[in-house]
Parts: C-alpha cells; sequence; structure tokens
C-alpha cells in the first residue's frame, strides 16, 4: 500500500478534511487537517479515521498508523 492511496482515499471518505500520509507498506503517519475533526475528543478523532481504514488494518495492509490533528488555522501556522 502507498501513501497516495491512503491520502485519497481518506479525502475521498471525510468531507472538508486534508490528509497528508508519510510511509509506505504497512505503517503510516497521518497529519490530519480539519476544523470539525479537530474539535472533537481525541478519541472521536481517532475513530473517524479508524472506521474507514479499519478493512486494511484487518486484512493486513496496514499495520501501524500514528495520527495527528490540526485545525486549518494550526496547519498553517505550522507551515
Amino acid at each position: 500500500m502507498q501513501a497516495i492511496e491512503v491520502k485519497r482515499f481518506l479525502e475521498e471518505k471525510l468531507a472538508n478534511v486534508q490528509v497528508e500520509v508519510e510511509g509506505e507498506g504497512c505503517n503510516f503517519q497521518l497529519n490530519v487537517i480539519s476544523d470539525e475533526l479537530a474539535a472533537l475528543s481525541p478519541v472521536k478523532r481517532q475513530q473517524q479515521i479508524y472506521a474507514h481504514l479499519n478493512p486494511w488494518i484487518v486484512d493486513g495492509s496496514i499495520h501501524a498508523v500514528t495520527m495527528k490533528f490540526f485545525s486549518s488555522a494550526a496547519w498553517a501556522e505550522r507551515t
């Protein structure tokens, strides 16, 4: 699995979300930029992502995922 596949998939599934993905194979680091997700609790944020990635986790295509969440403003300040 490639990072671009994960990025495209999540951005198609989640409205108003930008995802920057690093990694390849089965280990990925996600920077998720979304004002809506940033407003949720950490557990709720992760649940939103895992809900879409779960089939790939179950079949072994993805083994490990780390996530950081940013509001649009926080991401703009960072980059």
